[in-house]
């Protein structure tokens, strides 16, 4: 999974809301991208949330099913030793406004070798360990 693309939240919803900002620019990285799409758990549930509350459970339903079926991306679990470097990260970096989940993708990227992070949440890149896309 060398090159594979951990596929943050924030991209996720730029994708799927037309009328997000991001939109237009989620939708060509996504054409464009040479690596495969990986995503989490956790993100899947986090994705699905803010799809529901924002968009409307039948956008959320369409979107979650093409997550779950991994049409788009792999889905990986979270592990229970992802979950405890989690656990570190947010305790080491309380100064930044990481959530959780932030370091839970955090966790699993270096757990499983990968470098670039498609988001546009400025959090992958104050981690400072990867590769951001879109550059900011």
């Amino acid at each position: 999974m060398a090159h594979s693309i951990f596929t943050d939240t924030s991209a996720w919803y730029a994708y799927i809301d037309k009328g997000d900002a991001d939109h237009v620019s989620a939708v060509n990285i996504v054409q464009t991208l040479s690596g495969p799409l990986i995503t989490s758990n956790y993100i899947f549930d986090e994705i699905l949330t803010l799809a529901k509350m924002r968009l409307g459970p039948d956008i959320a339903a369409v979107f979650g099913e093409k997550l779950w079926n991994q049409e788009i991306t792999s889905l990986v679990r979270v592990t229970d030793r992802d979950e405890t470097e989690a656990w570190n990260i947010f305790l080491k970096y309380k100064d930044k406004g990481f959530s959780f989940t932030d370091c839970t993708s955090f966790a699993l990227m270096e757990r499983l070798g990968i470098s670039t992070a498609f988001a546009f949440d400025r959090h992958f890149s104050q981690y400072g360990q990867f590769v951001v896309i879109p550059s900011t």
